[in-house]
């Protein structure tokens, strides 16, 4: 059995598959596991970059997995057979494909060469490097800096909320000599509200509290075009960015369409009611990648975890000769914070919260699904200073040199198994 993506999905199928006594290969194009979730974290200094990434081998050995390193380049049904980027071939009797999704552009000019995502851990440190230095670039020049947040989902929400506190107070603790009121935050979303998926009160308090923080929401606000410094309103008019992050949907990567499998919305691999590719028998894909256009889930971290765990009990009941079950999804809410002690939790039954309950609840679940006992321990300790003693000064470092600017790899070069899959890319809802 052979797994590709060390996401959400792909892990969550291993233990399935070990335990009924199944050879179980894992690849990825990475060494470790990203917790997508927590990137903006890291991206905003927050967390380091080894609080959110497990090392994917280490997981799969615990299982008694064998892991390979490589991206999925090409696929052979008929021999069974796929080979790695890298030249290496493996056969298998079943195929699972979790290789995740990447940022979505929707075929807005200059938006792939001039946004920063935030779907792999590069990406957060990438953005991250930026972000310090614009901010230190305040204390030795004039002027302001401008973060354009695109996209009002989860993903867009907690990093705006974010950034406008991280200016609020560290930049003061770090650079007294500078004003917080020089950095501005925007959060553009085309539609007419924030977090759609959400209940109308969980969209208005997470408005509200944006709103406090000093983030420009601008809805009903559809973008033409990104420059380097600026963003293009449909309606014509120009907004300075210094910085512009894209967080405004993802598809799945341009290598997919040389899988040789059939393709929905976003490039996105169709599948049947168990999971099964549609046309094949033998090769099951899941988590953002996946998509069965007649009972579709959200790209949340839940659903991919099910996914996963479905595929692999099936693969035993086809090992069984014993016919597959569909998949139904269980749905257990979702979740989002803006800031210290500010979320809105949506539980499945009906329970609503918002404020310090809710950013405690939204902290507990991210501790829970994060893998190692290191990454939780250093976790809880960055994030309960980052929300209860940051301000007071060491909240932030700033490096020497000012980065690179924004470099995009050539379409289709950019590996997509760094997933989880949020939204965003899948998230822990």
């Amino acid at each position: 059995m052979v797994i590709c993506g060390a996401g959400f999905a792909g892990l969550s199928a291993i233990s399935r598959l070990t335990r009924a006594g199944l050879r179980v290969t894992l690849v990825d194009a990475h060494l470790y596991s990203t917790f997508q979730p927590l990137l903006y974290q890291v991206a905003t200094a927050g967390l380091n970059p080894g609080d959110v990434t497990y090392p994917a081998g280490g997981f799969a050995g615990r299982y008694g997995a064998v892991f390979r390193h490589g991206d999925l380049a090409t696929i052979d049904p008929a021999s069974r057979r796929i080979k790695l980027a890298n030249g290496l071939e493996l056969g298998y009797d079943y195929l699972i494909i979790a290789a995740g999704v990447s940022a979505a552009y929707h075929g807005i000019k200059g938006a792939a060469e001039n946004t920063f995502a935030l779907y792999t851990r590069t990406d957060a440190i990438r953005l991250r490097d930026h972000l310090m230095a614009a901010f230190e670039r305040l204390s030795l020049d004039s002027g302001d800096v401008h973060v354009t947040v695109a996209g009002g989902g989860a993903t867009g929400v907690e990093l705006a909320g974010t950034l406008a506190e991280l200016s609020a107070t560290v930049l003061a603790a770090t650079f007294p000599d500078v004003d917080p009121a020089r950095v501005h935050v925007r959060l553009i979303e085309m539609a007419p509200q924030l977090l759609e998926a959400f209940n109308e009160k969980l969209r208005e308090y997470a408005r509200v509290q944006l709103d406090k923080r000093g983030v420009d929401i601008m809805l009903n606000t559809p973008i033409a075009e990104i420059t380097d410094q600026q963003v293009i309103l449909a309606s014509g008019k120009n907004l300075p960015s210094d910085l512009t992050v894209w967080a405004a949907g993802v598809a799945a990567s341009e290598a997919v369409a040389g899988w040789g499998l059939p393709q929905g919305k976003g490039g996105r691999i169709l599948v049947g009611s168990d999971l099964r590719v549609r046309g094949q028998d033998r090769i099951f894909a899941v988590g953002d990648i996946a998509v069965n256009p007649d009972d579709p889930t959200p790209q949340l971290a839940q659903p991919a975890l099910q996914m996963g765990r479905h595929a692999g009990a099936q693969i035993v009941r086809l090992q069984r000769q014993v016919a597959t079950e569909p998949f139904h999804y269980h749905d257990k809410g979702m979740m989002a914070t803006i800031g210290r002690r500010s979320a809105v939790v949506q539980l499945a039954q009906g329970l609503r919260l918002t404020g310090t309950l809710a950013w405690l609840s939204w902290l507990a679940l991210h501790l829970f699904y994060l893998l190692g006992g290191r990454n939780r321990i250093s976790t809880m300790i960055n994030l309960t200073y980052r929300y209860v003693a940051w301000g007071h000064g060491g909240g932030v470092i700033v490096g020497d040199d000012p980065p690179d600017p924004v470099v995009r790899p050539a379409p289709g070069l950019e590996p997509v198994a760094d997933q989880s899959s949020t939204t965003s890319g899948s998230r822990p809802q």
